[in-house]
C-alpha cells in the first residue's frame, strides 16, 4: 500500500487505496483529511467551499465503519457505496443536522437527477475509511450520487429508525465509484476557482457530468474463496451479535432453517419466495426457493436450493456438508449455504475450483445483513429473533 506521511499531505495528489498518515501531536490538528484537503478535521461530512463561496467545490466522506446501526459500506467487486447521512440519533428533523450532511445530500441528488447543467453543479464525493493506525485514513476513490443498478426514485431514501423510544429519520445514499486512480492536485485547485471540467478533469467525471453515465470501477476478485477470517465476524460488535443468533437457534436447527430462508431475502430483492422443507421430507434440503431475473412484465424464475448449519464459529463447514448440497440440486439449480461459522478452505476451493453453483453466506455475511438491514444493535436483533422466531 502506497503510504503518503502526514507532511506532504499539503502537496499531494489523491492515490486510490493509499494510505494517508495521520500526526503525532495528539489532538485533532493530526487529521489527514483537514491537511489534504483544508476541510473540516472532524465528522462523516466536510464540505469545501469554492473561491466565490457561493457553492460547494468538493465534499469528503469519511467513515469508520463502527456504527453498527448505520453500516456504511463498499461493495468493492461492483464498485458501489452505500453511506447514511448524519441525522444518527432522535431529536431532529431529517435534513435538521448540525453539519448539514442530510441537506447536501438531498440537494445533490436532485442536481444529479436533472440534466447537464445540474450536474455541473453536483460536487466531487472524496470517499475515506479509517487506516489501521490513529487518525490514518484511505482514500477510496470520487463519488458521484446514484448508480446504474438503482433507480432515481430509489438511490436516496430516507429511512426510519428507533432508539431510546423516539422515532426518527435518516438517509441512506448510494454513490457510484467512479473508475479513476488518480485525483490531481491542481483538479482541487480547479474546482474551487470554479472550473471543474478543466484539462486536469478526470475522465470519468467528464463523462458522467456531460452524459449522466456512470463508469463505476469495478474490481473482479483474483481469489475465489475467502479465508476463515474472511468469512467470520470483522470486530467484537459484530462477534457479539452472531453469538446472539448462534446461542438462540442452537438447540433449534429446524428454526434456524426459517432464519436462514430470511436471510437470503435479505441477501437480494429478487428472491420472490422461499419454503422450508419438512424435515423427513426435505430431499436433502433445508429450503427451496425462486429468484426472478428479468423486467418488469417479462422475466424469469430459477429454482434453488438452501442448506443451513448453525455452527460454533469454531466448526467449520467441510466437504461432506457441501457435497450433500451439491448433489441435491437439479439441473438449472444454484444453491445457497447459509452458515453462523465458515467453509473450510478445501471445501470452499472445491466448489470455486469445480465451478459448483454454490453461494456461501457465513458468520460474516450474517451480521452484515442484519446490520444493513437495522437489526445491528443487540437489543434489537434479540427482539427480533424472539417475535420472528417464537420458540415453543
Amino acid at each position: 500500500m502506497l503510504a503518503i506521511e502526514f507532511d506532504e499531505l499539503s502537496i499531494s495528489d489523491l492515490f486510490l487505496d493509499a494510505l494517508y498518515r495521520s500526526g503525532t501531536a495528539g489532538n485533532a490538528g493530526d487529521d489527514p483529511i483537514h491537511k489534504l484537503l483544508g476541510v473540516a478535521n472532524m465528522g462523516g461530512f466536510r464540505s469545501r467551499l469554492t473561491f466565490e463561496r457561493n457553492d460547494y467545490a468538493f465534499i469528503a466522506i469519511y467513515s469508520d465503519n463502527s456504527d453498527p446501526d448505520w453500516p456504511d459500506y463498499i461493495d468493492l467487486v461492483n464498485g458501489i457505496l452505500t453511506y447514511y447521512g448524519d441525522n444518527k440519533k432522535p431529536g431532529r428533523q431529517l435534513e435538521n443536522t448540525r453539519a448539514g450532511g442530510n441537506k447536501i445530500l438531498s440537494a445533490v441528488f436532485e442536481l444529479a437527477h436533472g440534466g447537464y447543467d445540474a450536474r455541473m453543479r453536483v460536487p466531487p464525493f472524496f470517499v475515506f475509511t479509517k487506516g489501521e493506525r490513529g487518525r490514518d485514513v484511505i482514500f477510496r476513490g470520487i463519488a458521484v450520487p446514484g448508480a446504474n443498478s438503482v433507480s432515481q426514485t430509489e438511490d436516496l431514501v430516507a429511512v426510519w429508525k428507533l432508539k431510546d423510544g423516539q422515532r426518527f429519520q435518516n438517509y441512506r445514499a448510494i454513490f457510484t465509484l467512479l473508475d479513476t486512480d488518480r485525483i490531481k492536485r491542481e483538479w482541487l485547485e480547479d474546482l474551487m476557482s470554479l472550473k471543474p471540467l478543466s484539462n486536469n478533469c478526470p475522465d470519468m467525471w467528464r463523462l458522467w457530468v456531460e452524459t449522466g453515465h456512470y463508469t463505476p470501477l469495478k474490481a473482479s476478485e483474483s481469489r475465489q474463496y475467502r479465508t476463515k477470517q474472511e468469512q467470520l465476524p470483522y470486530n467484537n460488535q459484530e462477534a457479539t451479535l452472531l453469538r446472539i443468533v448462534f446461542d438462540y437457534f442452537q438447540s433449534n436447527p429446524y428454526l434456524f432453517e426459517r432464519f436462514a430462508g430470511e436471510i437470503v431475502k435479505l441477501m437480494d430483492r429478487n428472491v420472490i419466495r422461499v419454503d422450508n422443507t419438512q424435515p423427513s421430507r426435505d430431499g436433502g434440503r433445508d429450503g427451496i426457493g425462486q429468484y426472478r431475473i428479468g423486467v418488469e412484465g417479462e422475466g424469469i424464475q430459477i429454482d434453488f436450493a438452501i442448506e443451513a448449519k448453525c455452527y460454533n464459529e469454531n466448526n467449520s463447514v467441510g466437504v461432506r456438508e457441501l457435497s450433500r448440497l451439491i448433489s441435491r440440486l437439479r439441473h438449472r439449480q444454484f444453491g445457497i449455504l447459509v452458515t453462523t461459522s465458515y467453509v473450510a478452505q478445501q471445501a470452499y476451493q472445491e466448489i470455486r475450483e469445480d465451478q459448483h453453483p454454490i453461494i456461501v453466506i457465513s458468520g460474516r455475511n450474517i451480521v452484515q445483513l442484519l446490520m444493513t438491514n437495522g437489526l445491528g444493535n443487540q437489543h434489537d436483533l434479540a427482539n427480533w429473533l424472539r417475535v420472528a422466531f417464537p420458540i415453543n
